[in-house]
């Protein structure tokens, strides 16, 4: 029997995962590359570093900037609206 699926990545370029269900701070999620150990818990929907993600860089979902962390973010922690700034005006100024 196959482990319960915790989170998805959906391209191979991002730096965050989607939880699909609640996840534990402390719990230890096997990905292809590394093993990361969550900072907090994550809620349903909610994205979490792959990656240590600094100040000023990409938040990549979709394989595409998301938005910019607006601290550094390190892996296994929350990522969400209280660390990353809103992209959409850089994206419209092109």
């Amino acid at each position: 029997m196959s482990a319960k699926r915790q989170y998805i990545v959906i391209d191979p370029h991002d730096n965050v995962a989607t939880a699909i269900m609640p996840l534990a701070a402390g719990a230890e999620l096997a990905t292809a590359e590394a093993t990361i150990t969550l900072v907090h818990p994550i809620e349903f929907g909610h994205k979490f570093a792959l990656d240590d993600i600094p100040t000023g860089a990409y938040v990549v979902k979709y394989g595409a900037p998301i938005g910019r962390a607006t601290a550094d973010i390190a892996k296994g922690d929350h990522v969400h609206v209280h660390n990353v700034a809103d992209i959409v005006d850089e994206v419209r100024k092109g």
